[in-house]
């Protein structure tokens, strides 16, 4: 019996020493393969997000965001990329105190590129559930690398404007509108050894964020006002559309040919229905006493 307990012992303390050995190698294994993005010297802090595709804050890679929100909300912001980059998105929640939470929540980020397509995140937590005990949570999403081109019917990402949208899919009701503080960044990594393709896109995915101007090839845009003269041969194609709206050309400026046509059905239908009476009525006949 001595002997069997000190062969115990010896397989216990063994054990335990294989598992001090290994426990540091698999705190290695599970490491993320690629380090978090860091500010870039000297960049300006962003205090604010919008709250649309429209009204999203415009951020620089390397620039730092802190952002004072509330759960419930959409928060969104924007970024520029360019073809051979990976663009790491790192984002740090700071949650009401644990006594003001009634739950767990759910926090999701998205990322869309300049058509609106959501792009897919090939590393890191995009929809954590934090329990109503912690305090923070941390979002990652590390994007596929942009490509110089793609045919038009895939998803790949390709040179343009993208958006990163944070917001809370999850939550108990009572929980709305309760404060938070948002700390994003968002990195970039050229890769020098990009194999080349056999195109490059010919203007970047950049959305008009210019309601009501034109934007022509160049890329400038210009308003209707300063536009230049129309063409001669459009602006007749434009004259012979229709052959009623060319009698009243330049007669009832602002007005369009619908107003035309309502017009003219209104005054047909009065005739109509006066000549319709005329024919439909009995003739009175003499009253004979």
């Amino acid at each position: 019996m001595p002997r069997t307990e000190t062969t115990s012992r010896i397989g216990a303390t063994a054990l335990a020493v294989a598992a001090g050995i290994l426990l540091p190698a698999g705190a290695a294994v599970a490491a993320p393969a690629s380090p978090l993005p860091t500010p870039s010297p000297g960049a300006v802090t962003v205090t604010k997000a919008g709250t649309s595709f429209l009204t999203a804050t415009g951020i620089g890679a390397g620039q730092p965001v802190n952002v004072a929100g509330s759960t419930g909300d959409y928060l969104y912001w924007s970024f520029s990329a360019s073809s051979g980059q990976t663009n790491d998105i790192a984002i740090n929640v700071t949650l009401p105190p644990s006594a003001d939470r009634h739950g767990p929540s759910t926090w999701a980020v998205d990322v869309f590129d300049g058509l609106r397509r959501r792009q897919a995140c090939t590393a890191g937590a995009q929809a954590p559930t934090v329990p109503a005990t912690e305090t923070t949570v941390a979002l990652n999403c590390t994007l596929r690398q942009v490509r110089a081109w793609a045919e038009p019917w895939s998803g790949d990402p390709l040179p343009g404007t993208y958006y990163v949208r944070l917001s809370t899919t999850d939550l108990p009701e009572q929980d709305l509108g309760l404060p938070i503080q948002v700390a994003l960044l968002v990195g970039a990594s050229d890769d020098d050894n990009i194999t080349p393709e056999d195109g490059d896109l010919k203007t970047p995915l950049v959305p008009a964020v210019q309601p009501g101007a034109i934007v022509p090839a160049g890329g400038t845009a210009v308003t209707p006002s300063t536009s230049a003269s129309p063409d001669p041969a459009a602006q007749a194609a434009n004259e012979d559309e229709g052959f009623f709206f060319g009698w009243f050309d330049g007669w009832f400026d602002g007005f369009s040919s619908r107003w035309i046509w309502t017009a003219a059905g209104g005054v047909l239908a009065a005739v109509a229905g006066v000549v319709g009476f005329a024919l439909t009525r009995r003739p009175r006949r003499p009253v004979v006493r």
